[in-house]
């Protein structure tokens, strides 16, 4: 997993604290990672009631798995295909492109992710 690369060709770089489909907080897609969770997007608040609407709560604390619940502003490793549905929503949340996960790119040109890259 160490190996990984960003979009961009580069080292991946970290995302978020001890998050991430491996709770490691890079955006790691490894082979038993079926959502390919890849895209490290930073969480807006239309964003996360977006998917809260789909079926996937991302807001609401889940003591079980030590997940605290996140807020407008985190980071987050993010299922490519949910990043990419949530564009037709006109919700889809900016993205750090050295810390999104190169495997995104099977799902989502380069070109959009860039769109979308947050300003700085």
């Amino acid at each position: 997993m160490a190996n990984e690369t960003n979009v961009l060709g580069d080292p991946l770089q970290l995302c978020c604290g001890n998050t991430g489909y491996t709770r490691e907080g890079f955006c790691y897609v490894p082979n038993s990672d079926y959502g390919n969770h890849s895209v490290c997007a930073v969480m807006t608040d239309e964003f996360l009631q977006y998917s809260k609407a789909c079926g996937n709560d991302l807001i609401t604390p889940n003591p079980m798995y030590d997940f605290k619940g996140l807020k407008a502003g985190d980071r987050w490793c993010l299922c490519a295909s949910r990043w990419y549905q949530a564009i037709a929503a006109n919700v889809a949340p900016p993205v750090i492109l050295g810390a999104t996960n190169s495997k995104s790119l099977a799902l989502i040109p380069l070109e959009v992710l860039q769109e979308y890259a947050l300003k700085t």
